[in-house]
C-alpha cells in the first residue's frame, strides 16, 4: 500500500480567509490517495462552489455546479473520472424544495443515469467559506490496469 497526499491550492491558507497570514496554514490535504495493488481509492476533502479562491455564483444551481467541476478536476488530475465516484457527502446551507431539486438536477447531469453513487446529504449552518451554499467530498475507486 503506497499512500500519497495531494494539495492543490498553491498557498497554505487553503483560500480559508481566517487562516490567510497565519504561520501553520490549513491541516489538511485536498485528497488522500492510496494505491493498492489492483485499485486507487481516493478521498477528496470537500469542495466549493469557488474557484481559484472565489466563489462564481450566489445560487445552489450553479455552485453545485462548480462543486463537480473542481472534483472532476481532482479526479482527472490523479488519472480518475466521475464515474469512478461511488460515495458522496452533500453539505447545504438551504434544505427548501427548490434548492433540493437544483442539486439533484445538476447531479444528474454528471452522473449516468442508474448508476448514480452512494449519498448522503446534510444540512449545516454554515461553511468556513462565506457565502458558500454547498460543500460536496468524494470517495473514490479507480481500478488500476
Amino acid at each position: 500500500m503506497q499512500r500519497k497526499f495531494i494539495g492543490l491550492a498553491g498557498e497554505k491558507s487553503q483560500g480559508i480567509e481566517a487562516l490567510k497570514g497565519t504561520a501553520n496554514g490549513a491541516a489538511y490535504s485536498d485528497a488522500v490517495r492510496i494505491d493498492l495493488a489492483d485499485h486507487t481509492l481516493l478521498f477528496i476533502s470537500g469542495k466549493t462552489g469557488a474557484k481559484d479562491g472565489v466563489l462564481l455564483a450566489r445560487n445552489m444551481r450553479d455552485q453545485t455546479r462548480q462543486v463537480f467541476e473542481n472534483i472532476r478536476t481532482t479526479l482527472e488530475g490523479q488519472g480518475g473520472s466521475l464515474a469512478d465516484i461511488v460515495r458522496v457527502r452533500i453539505y447545504v446551507t438551504q434544505m427548501d424544495q427548490e434548492s433540493i431539486r437544483d442539486v439533484h438536477a445538476v447531479r444528474a447531469e454528471y452522473f449516468e443515469p442508474g448508476k448514480f453513487p452512494a449519498s448522503t446529504l446534510l444540512r449545516v449552518d454554515q461553511f468556513v467559506r462565506d457565502g458558500a451554499l454547498i460543500e460536496i467530498e468524494a470517495d473514490v475507486v479507480m481500478h488500476r490496469d
